[in-house]
């Protein structure tokens, strides 16, 4: 049992590692393995995300101060939060590392532009591509007809030489 002191630590470290997120996403584990968590850390941190388990009581409690919009998710079993200032990556990560171990680990909600999203919400945007994949689509979309333009001068070119 964790004392009222330590209680009121938590919730004020909660606080404080929520208050500059642009996205949080809540994640439901259950028999990962140690080298299973540390992979998953390992990775967020690369990404600047921030993980961290909790008790749902003192995680509800730290949230119910950031004043977001909606309803709560129904948070079962064991929760962690991933959070960071980029507003797609933590459900990207997070949904990422859950391809790999589908039976230990899920996708349970999140708040999105300062609103509580339920589980399919934060599945649609965590499989939203990064920045980076997005600007390459556009260039190739881009680029796609005035590749077939000049094949289509070539081709005229060639036909009358």
């Amino acid at each position: 049992m964790i004392s009222k002191q330590k209680k009121i630590e938590v919730v004020s470290e909660l606080e404080d590692s929520l208050k500059n997120a642009n996205s949080v996403v809540f994640v439901k584990f259950d028999k990962l393995k140690v080298s299973d968590v540390n992979e998953l850390r390992r990775g967020l941190q690369k990404e600047n995300i921030g993980y961290k388990v909790s008790k749902k009581t003192l995680l509800e409690r730290a949230l119910s101060t950031k004043g977001i919009e909606g309803e709560l998710p129904n948070l079962e079993g064991q929760v962690a939060v991933a959070y960071g200032e980029d507003v797609i990556a933590p459900a990207r990560e997070v949904y990422s590392f859950q391809k790999g171990h589908k039976d230990n680990i899920s996708i349970i909600g999140g708040v999105f532009e300062g609103k509580y999203k339920n589980a399919e919400e934060m599945l649609s945007i965590a499989t939203i591509p990064s920045l980076q994949t997005l600007r390459g689509m556009f260039v190739n979309l881009i680029n796609s007809p005035i590749q077939r333009f000049a094949v289509v001068l070539d081709q005229i070119a060639q036909n009358k030489a």
